[in-house]
């Protein structure tokens, strides 16, 4: 059984039902169910496409959250190999919100930064939901810096409601590490591709997804502010997050059409959780593409594409 969204109610009953179908076949039950969890598997995979065929932006907000989605972590460990962590900012501390480090993508050495919310209770805790603290960016920028250095392409996996918005964190200089770490971003000499795996929350996300190539998962979301952030401001009511959520143009759609980013990467009916492997495979499939799209382009002009990119980004709009 698969953790269900609101609206996702009339598949859930139907997935109900046949689970107790198939239970009494188990349990020997003198009925022949096996027509009955046929026709009722057919309806339960129709009402899903039709659910998906006509998502509102609020509902994708959802999808995108989704505990089961996956995580930074499940790219890491399917798409790179030789994975080695790099930890700590020198400054201060070790941010798990954060993950960096060195690896090799198709046997090219890469440098990888994502960001991790935890798919349980003590590791949301440890990771902090995915919301860095200044420390974080710090890191991120560190391992920028190794990758100008030693020629590495750099990959961003972004999947985070907003960078943490704690006294300690705007103590310690939140602001300043978010427009370094996207300062770093626009300096590097190096191919630097990014996709929004889940939720890309305000400077949080853009900290690390200011790259020469950016994507999106079919179902995830980008935006300046969280939906429910907005409808504190707008409204001054939380509760208000879905006409936030629609007016504020978030899916992957509205911004490939706005040119905010560069493709949309196909999620399987019913979202990534549903088809973990397929999603993450089609997402190494674009990250190689955009790479070998950039493997004849030097240094200053890797540079000068990034930053005309993100220039023509308000041009545009």
């Amino acid at each position: 059984m698969y953790n269900y969204l609101d609206f996702e109610k009339p598949v859930a009953d139907l997935d109900g039902k046949i689970l107790e179908l198939k239970k009494l076949a188990e349990e020997g039950g003198a009925l022949d169910t096996n027509d009955e969890i046929a026709r009722l598997e057919k309806r339960s995979a129709e009402a899903l496409r039709d659910l998906y065929r006509k998502l509102t932006p609020w509902q994708k907000a959802q999808i995108a959250r989704h505990p089961d989605r996956p995580h930074c972590v499940d790219y890491i460990g399917k798409l790179f190999t030789d994975f080695t962590p790099l930890a700590g900012d020198r400054n201060f501390a070790e941010d798990e919100a954060i993950q960096a480090g060195l690896a090799r993508f198709n046997g090219q050495a890469v440098a990888v930064i994502g960001q991790e919310k935890g798919n349980d209770t003590k590791s949301r805790l440890k990771h902090n939901f995915g919301m860095a603290m200044p420390e974080g960016y710090r890191k991120a920028v560190r391992v920028m810096g190794l990758a100008d250095r030693f020629s590495l392409p750099v990959i961003t996996l972004v999947d985070t409601a907003g960078a943490f918005p704690g006294i300690a964190a705007e103590e310690r200089g939140q602001a300043e590490a978010i427009a370094r770490s996207t300062a770093a971003s626009l300096n590097l000499k190096v191919p630097m591709v990014s996709v929004i795996i889940g939720e890309g929350g305000s400077g949080g996300a853009i900290a690390i997804a200011t790259a020469n190539r950016v994507y999106m998962l079919e179902h995830a979301i980008y935006s300046v502010i969280s939906p429910e952030g907005a409808a504190s401001i707008l409204w001054h009511d939380s509760t208000r997050a879905k006409d936030a959520a629609t007016n504020m143009r978030i899916t992957a759609q509205d911004l490939y059409e706005l040119k905010i980013i560069d493709g949309i990467i196909p999620e399987p009916t019913g979202g990534a959780h549903r088809g973990k492997d397929a999603v993450i495979e089609a997402t190494g499939n674009i990250i190689n593409v955009a790479l070998k799209s950039m493997a004849l382009m030097d240094g200053e002009a890797l540079r000068k594409d990034r930053r005309d990119k993100f220039l023509a980004i308000g041009r545009n709009l």
